[in-house]
């Protein structure tokens, strides 16, 4: 993991805003958010694993499941994330077919894998444009 210093840290946006600006520059939801925080996420390559720039915030009022509620979050520390897998599917599947559906794929070798450096450049462009999509808004 690389932390980036960036001008979104500590800022506060509804989320309603701040998901549609993000997804502008290709920025999404990630699937592991909850209901007091959450990430955008931009996959930058997946030859070797998955390299992603990360975009975390925390739920500051409101809730993210109920879209009526305006939920307000607030920016933390963006951060370049690597997870290496290992190839083809787990051979530690448990039987029947409604848990294949859920065990089929590897486990993270390395969660937190050394980020390739020819992708930093590409994670700090893509710092930028979140930051210019999110702060023009104001």
């Amino acid at each position: 993991m690389i932390p980036l210093t960036s001008s979104l840290t500590g800022q506060v946006f509804s989320f309603q805003d701040a998901e549609a600006a993000l997804k502008t520059v290709g920025f999404k939801l990630a699937d592991n958010w909850d209901y007091e925080h959450g990430y955008f996420d931009y996959k930058i390559d997946d030859r070797v694993g998955y390299q992603f720039i990360r975009l975390p915030f925390v739920v500051t009022s409101g809730s993210l499941d109920a879209p009526s509620d305006y939920a307000m979050i607030e920016m933390t520390e963006p951060f370049l994330l690597s997870h290496k897998y290992n190839p083809g599917l787990d051979d530690n599947v448990k039987e029947g077919n409604i848990r294949a559906i859920f065990d089929q794929f590897q486990e993270p070798v390395d969660k937190d894998a050394t980020f390739p450096e020819e992708h930093i450049q590409s994670g700090q462009e893509l710092l930028q444009a979140a930051e210019e999509a999110l702060l023009s808004q104001r």
